[in-house]
Parts: C-alpha cells; structure tokens; sequence
C-alpha cells in the first residue's frame, strides 16, 4: 500500500506538504508545478485516504430492493370496502419485506389495468381473477408470474394459490343440514368468467345449487344472484328474498360483506337471527365476530394466501422451472348466527 512518505520523496517535498495537498488545504502556499505534481503522483502510485481505504474494504451496500408487482383486479376504493382482499395484499406484502423486496400495487383502472410501459419488476403476483388479455399482458411483463386467489380450471402453466370453494361450501352444507336445516337460501353471484383460455366459475354458487340439488334441497326461488359482492347487493337482494311468500330457515352468503347487508334487512324487519333466519357465510372478515348477534363463517386465512404468493414467485425467480398449485385450507367459525352440528 502506497504511503505518503513515498509519494513525498518521489516529488521531492516533505511529508506534510504531501498530506495538505491531498486533503485540498487551501492556505498551503506551493507552486501549482508541484501541486500538480503530487496529485499525479498520488493517482500514478494509486494512493487512497484512509477514507477511501475504508471504502474500498466496506463498499457502500446497494440500497436499491428488488420490486414485484401486484396486479389487483379491484380498484382502490373497491379494496376498502373488502377486507379479505386487503388482507390477501397485507399478506404479500409482509413477506416481501421480510424478504428486503419491494412491492408496487398496479389496482385495477379503466380502460386498462396494466400501464403501457410497465415498472420495472422482477415478478407479478395476479390477485384475483383478471381477463385473459390481463393475464397475458402480465406474462408480457414477468415470465415469473403466480395467481392468487383465482384458480383457472384449465391451466397448468401457472403457480397457483387459493383454497378450495368447492370442498368449503360442501362442508357448510353438510355440517348445516347435520344441524336440523333444510329449507336453505343462498345470495351470491354464479357468473363464470368470460375467460376463454383461463376459465374459471364462481363454485360457492355453482356447488350449493349442485349440491342442494343432489339431495332434494333445492329451491330455485331462493337463489338470488347479483353482478358484486357488495354490501348493497347483499342488502337489495335480502329484501327480495324477505318479502316474498316463503321465508327460508337459514341464508348462505357468497362472502361476509353481502352478510352484512343481509343482517341490516333482517334487522329492519324486526326479525331475530337465528330464531327466525340464521345466516352463514364466507371469509372471516375482522367485522364477522362484532355484529350482533356475531356471524358463523367459513374462515379463508387470506393473508396466508398472500405469504403462499409471495413464496412460489420468489421460488420462481430463483430458478425453479416447473409449475405448483397451493390449495390453502378452510375452517368453519362456529358463532351465534346460526345452530352448529351435535358434536
């Protein structure tokens, strides 16, 4: 390692002139020919400070994270107004920073949902079910891509994350008739995708009709379908339901939001659940234990959903090159909407 005794004899000035020059003391007085001449030697000899010598053995640590992406099928302001779906994000985006990644929400926004010049991301985790020109915009953007909460029947190109609609609502059912129900209603919406090459249907309705069916349970009456699963459809289409000729013993809900919509026309009519209609649902969201009285539901672990996400993506982005599917479980909260089963 080169000293400034060395580049001092090699000028021929003393040491101290050397270390003024090279810490830039403007009140030494030297000519500029040997200023000159200690600075070129210093770089010819490849001389460093002790700052800079403690630089070049610590470097400065790159401070700038790896980012995904998150592509939302909702807009912000329809996030608000559903837990669930904020605790899917909440999920993915702990992981990511335990993780030291960064994360960027592209939401859902008219006409498109994906900017035409992209972020720049190293994978996209697809939360929700999106179109098949979304889905392959986003492969456009990341080969490192994995869907969340949306479980298209035919693929098997992409890493997967949901639980099982189909197998939950089966269990409520069963678990509900074993409690002395018979007469059953459902709110919700069956549409299927209009996806083509990445289909997918709704299956909690699909699988109470099917199931319903099956066992002579069903009736078409009591089957009431809106476009979202809204509070306000909740409520619009509990009124229908109320006020029509025949009062089913219990209502099944699509997710906890159109519960709640369900419970503030119950409530109106000055009928008591479960006495009069018991209710059931799906999700858990954090509201379903404070109403009154609280509400049995399928609880759906959503921001496991969004770990699960977050741990295929970055298995993905470390190399792996074959496809998986994460089928999360689902658990009954039994509360005092509705009976529960002998145990």
């Amino acid at each position: 390692m080169v000293t400034i005794k060395e580049i001092a004899k090699s000028v021929g000035v003393s040491s101290a002139t050397v270390s003024r020059v090279l810490n830039y003391d403007a009140t030494l007085s030297i000519s500029e020919t040997k200023r000159q001449a200690i600075l070129e030697t210093a770089e010819a000899l490849n001389y460093l400070t002790p700052r800079n010598r403690a630089r070049a053995q610590h470097p400065p640590v790159d401070t700038t994270l790896p980012r995904i992406a998150i592509l939302h099928f909702l807009k912000p302001e329809e996030e608000l107004a559903d837990p669930y779906y904020i605790g899917v994000r909440m999920g993915i985006e702990a992981r990511a920073r335990a993780n030291r990644m960064e994360v960027v929400t592209l939401y859902h926004a008219d006409p498109a949902t994906i900017p035409l010049e992209p972020p720049d991301v190293c994978g996209i985790i697809s939360l929700g079910m999106h179109t098949d020109d979304e889905i392959d915009r986003a492969r456009q953007m990341s080969q490192s891509l994995v869907l969340a909460d949306f479980a298209p029947s035919l693929s098997t190109i992409f890493d997967i994350v949901a639980c099982d609609p189909r197998l939950a609502m089966i269990h409520l059912l069963q678990s509900l008739v074993t409690a002395g129900y018979h007469r059953f209603a459902f709110l919700g919406d069956d549409r299927p995708s209009q996806n083509v090459r990445y289909p997918s249907n709704e299956e909690r309705a699909q699988t109470f009709k099917e199931w319903l069916t099956a066992h002579d349970l069903f009736n078409p009456d009591h089957y009431l379908l809106a476009d979202r699963l809204s509070y306000q459809n909740g409520y619009q289409l509990a009124c229908q339901l109320l006020d029509g000729p025949d009062r089913p013993e219990i209502v099944i809900a699509s997710n906890d939001n159109m519960a709640i919509g369900l419970y503030r026309a119950i409530q109106e009519r000055g009928l008591r659940i479960p006495q009069d209609i018991a209710v059931a649902s799906f999700n858990d969201i954090p509201a379903a234990q404070f109403l009154a009285p609280p509400l049995t539901t399928v609880h759906i672990p959503a921001d496991r959903i969004g770990e699960n996400a977050f741990d295929l993506l970055a298995e993905q982005i470390a190399g792996r090159d074959y496809f998986k599917k994460v089928t999360i479980s689902t658990e009954i909260i039994w509360r005092d909407s509705c009976r529960r089963p002998p145990e």
